[in-house]
């Protein structure tokens, strides 16, 4: 068993179509940065260089935002829940 990552629509072309992938990974970055061994191109799409997300990717764990907890260092643990949300501006 590993952390489970949703994978918004814009990113499945990287992942076959996977909205859903498992990894092991103790932090939200060791999670993410399987993620991106695993699929090519997935690395510029979530990180601006390494161990800097790009602004307009936000990644909650269980639900919550990690800016408002450890942002990357955030713990993780088997059975938890990553999403990967783009923002989305306009006006």
């Amino acid at each position: 068993m590993g952390v489970k990552i949703r994978i918004p629509t814009p990113l499945r072309q990287l992942t076959q179509g996977a909205d859903l992938v498992e990894v092991p990974a103790g932090d939200v970055e060791g999670a993410l940065r399987q993620l991106c061994a695993n699929y090519a191109g997935m690395d510029k799409r979530l990180f601006k260089q390494p161990g800097q997300l790009n602004r307009f990717v936000n990644i909650y764990v269980n639900d919550e935002d990690i800016r408002f907890l450890e942002n990357l260092r955030t713990p993780i643990k088997d059975g938890d829940d990553v999403s990967i949300v783009p923002a989305i501006a306009g006006g």
